[in-house]
């Protein structure tokens, strides 16, 4: 498995002091949190992509080189990659750019976002996000697998004798995860691809993620890409911790209260209780970590979310310690107990392209329109 932490890199005040960082301080300890990361020895870093305040990760591209110009093995991700706003044509290039950069340690997330007013700056409808994201992957999976292409659609120009350049790395375009909470046609996207299904697993509760999962299991098999225990899942998880249970209770219980996402509504042990978040002592976070394994199956990308909701820095750093030290080692361990052996790893380009020169199917005809269903 792989083992890492996502950022949504909100910028909010810290309702301890009533301090707020600037945009330049948050984009700064981003970049911090991803190196300490590496030092830790975790194996993803992964970033959102925002082009409204009180968010700073609009170039998510520019961030992840400027990472992967200073670390040596950590994959650089995004936690959302929109979809619907952004052009495939574009993403296509950035992306394949950043894997050169990066020597390979490149996958990517695509998302529609969840903030609305959103679609209109970048002259998109939000009323049809879920057809947007269907039809521009179907355009992006084929810029990275044919050198010319032809295509024509509904949410943007059409291109003729149009060649994506750089093209991916060693002809291996980067693995795609789709990221969803709720929208089970992105569930069926990811399956019918072959791709991966990352089910940020933080607001909902476990009935919910596993209905999800499930979906995209069965679908992927039904794909012919393999059994449903084959297929590539990811989910997320919200964490706090100190040493022991009460000081983690009394410390994050501020920063929950005063949260713009979650601040205001249930109390932190409701929360707790009803959804993945973990505010309690490593052990603590170990033991429910593993219980995703009981709903979700043996899936391949666990990451955590620890820098949300205005904590200081040098709180953040001090929970990627605990994670590097004494969570992550143990769920190692424990996740590779009685794991079937037909379940795969998590993709890497070098796994990528060694499936790839073997013969190994990754993906269906590029030429198919996907019909998308919620069976």
């Amino acid at each position: 498995m792989q083992f890492g932490i996502f950022s949504v890199g909100d910028v909010t005040t810290d309702p301890t002091n009533g301090r707020v960082p600037s945009e330049h301080e948050r984009i700064n300890a981003m970049t911090a949190i991803a190196l300490k990361a590496e030092e830790v020895g975790l194996d993803v870093f992964a970033t959102g992509e925002h082009h409204n305040p009180p968010f700073v990760p609009s170039s998510p591209t520019t961030m992840l080189g400027w990472i992967a110009a200073r670390t040596e093995n950590l994959i650089l991700s995004t936690s959302t990659t929109l979809i619907t706003t952004n052009d495939p044509v574009k993403i296509a290039e950035d992306f394949a750019m950043l894997q050169h950069l990066a020597n390979g340690r490149v996958d990517v997330m695509m998302g529609r976002g969840n903030t609305g007013p959103v679609y209109p700056w970048f002259g998109k409808d939000i009323r049809q996000g879920i057809p947007m994201a269907i039809e521009n992957y179907a355009l992006l999976h084929r810029l990275w697998r044919e050198d010319v292409v032809d295509w024509e659609g509904n949410f943007r120009t059409p291109l003729q004798s149009f060649t994506s350049t750089p093209r991916p790395l060693d002809g291996q375009p980067p693995f795609v995860w789709h990221g969803s909470i709720r929208s089970p046609e992105i569930a069926e996207q990811a399956a019918y691809y072959g791709d991966g299904f990352f089910h940020n697993n933080i607001f909902w509760p476990k009935q919910h993620t596993q209905r999800m999962v499930e979906l995209y299991r069965e679908r992927y098999a039904h794909y012919g890409h393999g059994t449903a225990e084959q297929a590539i899942v990811g989910l997320g998880g919200q964490v706090f911790m100190r040493k022991n249970s009460q000081d983690a209770v009394r410390d994050f219980r501020p920063y929950f209260d005063n949260a713009p996402v979650y601040g205001h509504g249930p109390s932190l042990e409701d929360f707790t209780q009803q959804t993945p978040l973990t505010v309690g002592s490593p052990q603590e976070v170990i033991e429910k970590t593993l219980s995703f394994r009981e709903y979700a199956g043996d899936y391949q990308r666990q990451l955590f979310l620890v820098d949300h909701a205005g904590l200081p820095l040098k709180t953040v750093l001090e929970q990627l310690d605990l994670l590097g030290e004494e969570v992550v080692p143990v769920l190692r361990k424990e996740f590779a107990k009685n794991r079937p052996a037909n379940v795969p790893d998590a993709p890497n380009h070098g796994s990528l392209l060694a499936a790839a020169r073997s013969g190994k199917d990754n993906g269906n005809d590029n030429g198919r329109k996907q019909e998308v269903t919620t069976a």
